[in-house]
């Protein structure tokens, strides 16, 4: 008899089952892909740890939580400076003053808070209706047609006036040099992957693999006081209310025999024309370097296509509009009258979660129930 069944190794899971084994607790964790990570799962291909699920960088100002990783994985220094890619057109992003010489030929940041605040007023929007308004109210109109609308629509599989406008809230314009765009406290990537840091945080941990929880709930639940669910809440009540929708994305990874690709971990392609979001070249997170600090021969690059999530898919980005919102509070009242299984993570909350914060909810979820 375990105290605990953890249901999904990503890093939620795998931070409640440390938490608990350091509290003298059973624990048994099941996962039902063939690897450990969740959606941070490296593998490494010619040297490189290649991010297979999407590009993973951490970054938080949550003291707490980056002193809590780094007992379990030694942090490179990495700095995310993503470019932008409009028909063939290179951009800085963040938008920061690279962004704003290229665009609008200013030199001062006087200059450029003209240049915006121009079209802003052009614009005449007080109240955005829908995206495209709220975007062109906060950036002004060129800003928007290249580097926001062509990127959001593929990202959403719908015109930007069609989306609400609560999904961009702000966007940070630096009137600055700064190319860092999480300019948080603490940044960095796992030198040896982060498969390593989930394996770190598994250590000494049952876990079996190739398991679906619910093939056989009934079987898993009779094993354990305690069940930590972090699947889908729709897929653990069987859809009974109807499915919360999903933004997915589909990769495409290729190795190639060149030793630079794109000169940058992540290029983002703006345009409508591209049918990729972005091209991630994975070396480059590690600076293209292997451990030892010798340069790497090949590089390996994935581009990512965002598509509509349909059953069956991998579910990446929840939709939180007020129809999803609405639905996930029914599921949630369900999953508050089970005695036995506690719900978390990104699917378990049908929430959105830098990996920070994961982190975090996970270290409360287990101060809060051990």
């Amino acid at each position: 008899m375990y105290d605990y069944l953890i249901v999904g190794a990503g890093l939620y899971g795998a931070v409640f089952a440390r938490q608990a084994a350091d509290a003298g607790k059973k624990v048994l964790v099941i996962e039902r892909r063939p690897q450990i990570a969740g959606n941070v799962y490296c593998s490494e291909v010619e040297g490189i740890q290649v991010h297979q699920y999407g590009a993973h960088i951490f970054h938080t100002n949550n003291k707490k939580v980056w002193e809590y990783v780094n007992r379990f994985a030694d942090f490179n220094r990495f700095t995310n400076s993503p470019v932008a890619n409009y028909k063939g057109e290179l951009y800085s992003l963040p938008f920061n003053m690279y962004t704003f010489n290229k665009i609008f030929g200013c030199i001062t940041p006087a200059e450029a808070m003209e240049c915006i605040e121009k079209e802003r007023r052009e614009a005449g929007i007080t109240e955005p209706r829908n995206l495209e308004e709220q975007a062109v109210s906060l950036v002004g109109r060129t800003i928007y047609e290249k580097l926001i609308k062509g990127y959001t629509m593929k990202q959403w599989g719908r015109p930007c006036d069609q989306l609400p406008a609560f999904i961009i809230r702000r966007l940070p314009l630096r009137f600055t040099f700064d190319n860092n765009y999480f300019n948080a406290l603490y940044q960095g990537i796992p030198m040896e992957g982060y498969t390593r840091l989930v394996e770190n945080l598994l250590d000494g941990i049952e876990v079996r693999l190739n398991e679906e929880y619910l093939a056989d709930r009934e079987k898993w639940n009779a094993m354990a006081n305690q069940v930590l669910y972090t699947g889908p809440i729709d897929a653990y009540f069987d859809y009974s209310l109807g499915n919360l929708e999903y933004r997915s994305v589909r990769f495409e990874h290729e190795l190639l025999d060149t030793p630079n690709f794109q000169g940058n971990a992540a290029v983002n392609y703006t345009d409508m024309e591209t049918p990729w979001t972005r091209i991630i070249e994975h070396k480059w997170f590690t600076f293209g370097k292997d451990p030892e600090g010798n340069d790497l021969p090949k590089t390996v690059i994935s581009r990512e296509y965002s598509s509509e999530w349909k059953p069956g898919d991998e579910p990446y980005y929840p939709v939180n509009d007020e129809k999803n919102s609405v639905l996930y509070q029914q599921y949630k009242a369900l999953a508050e009258q089970e005695q036995k299984v506690v719900f978390g993570g990104r699917l378990g909350e049908y929430k959105y979660y830098d990996m920070d914060a994961v982190i975090d909810a996970a270290l409360l979820r287990a101060e809060e129930l051990l």
